[in-house]
């Protein structure tokens, strides 16, 4: 048991350069092909990965990471740190999956297989800016674990970029301190009295060939926070209907409601600095209501409706 503690305790080491766990903030994004059993393995330690929610249910590895976690071969053999999976773990708080990536490299000539993912903005500049900026790997979303949770409230398949329908597997990056801010935004609306039962993903990581589809002016940015997993464009849904909730009960719904989600999302900031990013309020549209976009970016940014 001890030699198990110490091991989680050295994963957690291998956060982030800038993010601690301590701080409710973890690795990076994640795939998946081979999954055990959930509660097949019991795995101690695991409430401190859970973040400052508490309800994370994910953590994501690098797979130059995972290979210097002897934990992952004690538990669930070589294949945890030298093959894309979802490997699932449990102890008293419910399932929890460590989930080992596809390498950066892997992506060649703008895909992976079939996969369109077309080039980061950081791959047009020197060797140093691009090692440091460019995601570590990515998740691999097959048809089979595209359910998986990362936390309570959110799944794999929430974050996906919305295109190439028919193919899969697809590719995911993401972050897992954005969840984090997520879920702690769900508990501040609630904590604020305001009925929340859930928060859409709208948008979540959009691979750099779909966000170049809508750059220009008034659009999407060259160098988008979507691209990194770590950004995304969410609403409060409560009910059937698949749009913004009257979060300010006045009756009607409209970019006030954005600012009440986005007044959690503040709070939250001022809570947890370490999850500080972006929060941007966008209006109602033909195509959707009215919505906030919230980011981890490391340092504050304030745009829109606000």
């Amino acid at each position: 048991m001890a030699a198990g503690l110490l091991a989680c305790a050295a994963l957690v080491a291998f956060a982030r350069p800038g993010w601690s766990a301590a701080a409710g903030a973890p690795l990076v994004g994640a795939p998946a092909r081979r999954s055990l059993p959930v509660a097949a393995t019991p795995f101690p330690g695991l409430d401190s990965l859970r973040g400052a929610s508490r309800k994370l249910r994910a953590r994501f590895l690098a797979p130059h990471r995972a290979a210097g976690i002897p934990v992952l071969r004690t538990y669930f053999g070589d294949s945890a740190v030298t093959r894309a999976g979802v490997y699932a773990a449990d102890d008293s708080a419910g399932a929890f999956h460590f989930i080992t990536m596809r390498p950066f490299a892997d992506k060649v000539k703008g895909r992976i297989g079939s996969y369109r993912i077309g080039n980061f903005p950081s791959e047009a500049s020197g060797p140093r800016s691009r090692a440091a900026r460019n995601p570590e790997g990515f998740l691999e979303v097959t048809a089979g674990n595209a359910d998986t949770p990362v936390s309570e409230h959110f799944r794999l398949r929430d974050f996906l970029t919305k295109d190439q329908t028919g193919v899969w597997p697809k590719y995911l990056v993401l972050r897992e301190p954005l969840v984090d801010k997520l879920e702690l935004v769900l508990d501040e609306l609630r904590g604020m009295g305001i009925a929340a039962s859930r928060l859409r993903v709208m948008s979540g990581f959009r691979t750099p060939q779909y966000n170049a589809q809508g750059v220009g002016s008034g659009g999407r940015v060259t160098d988008s926070r979507h691209q990194y997993g770590d950004a995304a464009d969410v609403y409060v849904v409560n009910g059937a209907r698949d749009w913004m909730s009257d979060l300010n009960a006045d009756g009607r719904v409209d970019t006030r409601d954005a600012q009440v989600l986005a007044m959690a999302a503040e709070r939250v900031e001022r809570k947890y600095p370490a999850l500080t990013g972006g929060i941007g309020v966008y209006k109602a549209t033909s195509a959707h209501g009215p919505f906030v976009h919230i980011d981890v970016r490391g340092h504050r940014a304030r745009w829109g409706a606000l």
